[in-house]
């Protein structure tokens, strides 16, 4: 694994990113990961281990105020429109014409809306419990943890709050819970284990009274090779969603994963192996 940085630009000035990659630093088969709304580029590791293993190169950011990436100066710049126009920085860096995008959640979605533009360097899409339709439920579940001032006296009781929060993201072992709260939390200057993001990331709930998100105009304008991947649980991506994005703009295929709600891990080699299989079968753009 290589851990590097680059610098995004906001209306505020500059902010340092960080992103990680495995695998040969050239490559046509290019995967860039975008984790979800509260998570980090360290979600992917297990799956860009076996892809890298596979030859293929992963790459996998921290989102501005998530991870070891800097904060935003201002709340008010995260939005969809920063997170577009730093990702489409980084694919700049990677020097690559063309890539394949795996989004988790938010992830997900920003790279539906890249993917839409004329002449996206995006070939393919993955796209792992997010759909163009979000049901106001599901945001207001979101709304409840996110951005919570939770702090823990160590890394076990961390990990204890994680197999709770996070328990729609399927059946982990002890090694996955523990690494899933290294990875979400960080120790701060007092000792205590606090989240690994800025927890300004919520404010982005509070800016109008909740509704559903519907984004089929942007699903129908879509036109690359897709899969989705839905938590069998998951009360995001609704069963009835899944099934019209069949139908719908890119026409995707739909796996199901089962044990889980939103969203999959990706951790498990029962989650890993669909995602390999379609990358290396499915048509190439």
């Amino acid at each position: 694994m290589r851990k590097q940085s680059y610098l995004g630009l906001s209306t505020l000035g500059f902010h340092r990113l960080v992103y990680r990659e495995w695998g040969p630093e050239r490559s046509e088969r290019t995967l860039l990961c975008v984790h979800g709304l509260s998570r980090n580029g360290r979600d992917f590791e297990p799956l860009a281990t076996a892809l890298a293993d596979e030859g293929w190169r992963v790459v996998a950011p921290d989102v501005v105020g998530r991870g070891d990436s800097d904060w935003a100066r201002q709340p008010q710049t995260y939005d969809y429109v920063q997170y577009l126009a730093d990702m489409n920085a980084l694919i700049a860096r990677l020097e690559v014409e063309r890539l394949d995008w795996l989004g988790t959640s938010m992830g997900g979605l920003i790279g539906m809306m890249l993917a839409a533009q004329p002449g996206s360097p995006i070939r393919r899409l993955i796209l792992n419990d997010v759909g163009p339709f979000i049901p106001k439920a599901a945001l207001e579940r979101l709304a409840d943890y996110v951005g919570a001032p939770v702090s823990f006296a160590d890394l076990a009781e961390a990990e204890a709050y994680a197999r709770e929060t996070y328990a729609s993201f399927g059946r982990l072992d002890d090694a996955d819970w523990r690494f899933m709260a290294e990875i979400c939390f960080r120790e701060n200057d007092a000792g205590r284990f606090v989240l690994n993001y800025d927890p300004a990331i919520a404010r982005a709930f509070e800016k109008k009274p909740l509704r559903d998100i519907d984004l089929w105009p942007l699903w129908d304008s879509l036109k690359q090779p897709t899969l989705v991947l839905r938590g069998a649980e998951s009360d995001l991506l609704l069963p009835e969603t899944a099934a019209e994005m069949q139908t719908r703009g890119a026409k995707a295929e739909v796996i199901s994963m089962t044990g889980c709600g939103h969203a999959p891990s990706l951790y498990e080699p029962g989650q890993i192996a669909p995602v390999l299989g379609w990358l290396q079968t499915s048509v190439k753009g």
